[in-house]
């Protein structure tokens, strides 16, 4: 046994001797079939990225201030409601069939909420490197962290010409899809607003009127005892309030004078309401006209038209004297054309989109690559088979 263990290593030696020697021969011998391999590998990468990569296009939207207001179009909680709202709309645009011609297939991709979050990089004012560094400085730098000054739109295309309409396609549902949710959104706050409010101002003037009933047939009352006692006729001029236990001492004339005040207040109060509910009518009215739009159409800036034309013919049915019904479209109309402003004017591209094809490097490096590695398997297997068949026929 001992002969047997002084032995075993000579032979391992011998054998990772035998193994080393094979490699540096085998790399040897292969070399010149490996290069060939992987050059031909980067030659079909290169003709694949040629004729079979697709072009990406980039489109920068401006994120444009308001100069009225010192607002931007969009801020970040804006845009981050907009990354789930858009791909939902996107899906029922593309349900319904009432995708623009030929791009179908490709709002299929705008339904997806992950394409948003990776073809839409917003640019921002400062990045988080900067406001690290500067974070001690001025807490006003927490603001500007989050201020959107742009965003940049990628799209892919087979070809150039379709990369950059898939990119037009997507600003302009970006801009349209977005006009159309908010102008959703205003038209859903109004209706609520005809239904909760209409309620709600009906109890307030009915308990209003029961107090201004109180009230009349209170000014009734004193007038009454002015009448039976003309001396109490001088007015004070303490000011007590009516209400308090100690105004009925008050000479009468003070009390009259009082509660025709306080019924003054009331008729007042009762008036604005039954004008409230007068514009809320004129607003119930618009909405009636304005929701089966709402259905005929998903571009917000078409839509935004034939609303702010139908707050037209309504202003058209009003009195020139009748402030108070022009008020509420007046409110009305600010909102139409803040969206109009938001999404044309406030979301601007200065510049034309660009597409280039992308890649090149990399489908070649990975042709190379593969080819290289694939043509070693193929002869590491050939040289194993070979030994194989060597060590059968001793």
């Amino acid at each position: 046994m001992q002969p047997l263990q002084n032995d075993s290593p000579q032979i391992a030696g011998s054998e990772a001797e035998i193994s080393l020697l094979d490699i540096v021969n085998f790399l040897q011998d292969s070399w010149k079939k490996l290069a060939i391999a992987a050059i031909a590998g980067a030659v079909l990468g290169l003709f694949g990225w040629l004729f079979l990569a697709s072009y990406s296009a980039e489109y920068v939207l401006l994120n444009n201030t308001n100069t009225n207001t010192n607002t931007y179009a969009l801020d970040r909680v804006a845009w981050k409601t907009l990354q789930k709202s858009l791909p939902n709309l996107a899906a029922q645009i593309e349900d319904e069939g009432k995708a623009p011609e030929g791009q179908a297939q490709f709002y299929k991709s705008l339904a997806n909420e992950q394409w948003w979050q990776k073809n839409v990089t917003p640019s921002y004012a400062l990045s988080k490197a900067d406001t690290k560094d500067l974070a001690a400085i001025s807490k006003d730098l927490d603001t500007a962290s989050t201020t959107i000054l742009s965003l940049t739109i990628s799209a892919a295309g087979s070809s150039k010409e379709q990369s950059i309409e898939n990119v037009r396609t997507a600003a302009q549902f970006l801009r349209t899809g977005s006009a159309y949710l908010q102008i959703r959104n205003i038209l859903n706050s109004y209706e609520t607003e005809t239904i909760s409010t209409v309620a709600d101002l009906q109890k307030k003037i009915t308990t209003t009127e029961i107090e201004m009933g109180y009230q009349v047939q209170r000014a009734k009352s004193l007038e009454e005892l002015h009448r039976r006692f003309p001396g109490g006729a001088n007015a004070s001029n303490q000011v007590v309030d009516p209400k308090d236990s100690g105004a009925k001492y008050l000479p009468l004339a003070t009390q009259i004078i009082a509660v025709n005040n306080d019924i003054n207040q009331s008729k007042e109060t009762l008036q604005r309401y039954k004008d409230r509910l007068a514009q809320i009518a004129l607003m119930k009215t618009f909405i009636e006209q304005a929701n089966p739009l709402l259905d005929t159409t998903f571009d917000g800036l078409v839509l935004d038209e034939k609303l702010l034309a139908i707050e037209a013919g309504l202003r058209a049915k009003l009195s020139k004297d009748d402030v108070k019904q022009q008020e509420i479209l007046d409110q009305l109309r600010s909102q139409l054309l803040l969206v109009q402003a938001r999404f044309t004017k406030g979301l601007e591209a200065n510049t034309a989109p660009t597409s280039i094809k992308k890649g090149m490097i990399k489908t070649t490096a990975g042709g190379l690559a593969g080819a290289f590695f694939l043509m070693l398997l193929m002869l590491l297997g050939q040289r194993v088979w070979l030994n194989i068949k060597s060590g059968g026929a001793k």
